[in-house]
């Protein structure tokens, strides 16, 4: 199974600047998280973000907060608690009453509802810590029905052994375990995409 641009949301996932010092290849882990936020963005797939406790363990980096549609603070460990589900799955919007003789139009001549937001099932999920924060937000997304990715090399803790604990765990419990490049190449699917030449450029 591939996955499938048009049905991909991207959630990052508390990449903050009192945290990733502490994390374990935080260079490499931050490179991949903005080389999955730019491409998204270059292809038009929604981008959110995550903020834990942000008085006290800060902001996303501002190059990645950037790149995001909206960033959700939160206390839980889990984002599923926050307003990030709203985003991810926007409720559908009701039929408008219709006003006065429009009731009685025939059906042709009445303006169609307006149709809810298009759903993306799948969301792809990357962030720090791997083995807490990224965890119950992949685990919560999973139990709401999401088909849950997550992007190993964008994901970080601050021990290596609690990061590959919970790669296990989240592969035992049905999560597709992939990288940022397997990511874009699917996305794109060829070499003749538009913004192939781009992605290329970006990966390199």
């Amino acid at each position: 199974m591939l996955l499938e641009l048009d049905d991909c949301q991207l959630v990052l996932v508390d990449y903050q600047t009192k945290l990733m010092p502490v994390i374990a290849h935080a260079d490499e882990v931050l490179a991949r998280a903005l080389l999955l936020a730019r491409a998204a963005q270059a292809l038009g797939a929604p981008v959110w973000g995550t903020e834990q406790n942000p008085q006290r363990l800060g902001p996303n980096a501002p190059e990645l907060r950037a790149l995001c549609q909206q960033t959700f603070s939160k206390m839980h460990f889990s984002a599923c608690e926050s307003g990030l589900l709203d985003a991810l799955r926007p409720p559908e919007r009701p039929a408008p009453k219709l006003a006065g003789n429009a009731r009685s139009l025939p059906r042709h001549l009445q303006k169609p509802a307006a149709a809810p937001a298009p759903e993306r099932q799948t969301v792809l999920i990357a962030g720090c810590e791997a083995h807490v924060c990224l965890l119950q937000t992949a685990l919560g997304l999973l139990e709401r029905e999401f088909d849950v990715w997550v992007v190993t090399d964008a994901c970080g803790s601050r021990r290596e052994r609690d990061r590959d604990a919970a790669f296990d765990r989240l592969a035992h419990n049905g999560v597709e375990l992939v990288t940022s490049e397997m990511v874009l190449f699917e996305w794109l699917q060829h070499c003749e995409h538009p913004r192939f030449r781009e992605l290329l450029a970006l990966i390199k």
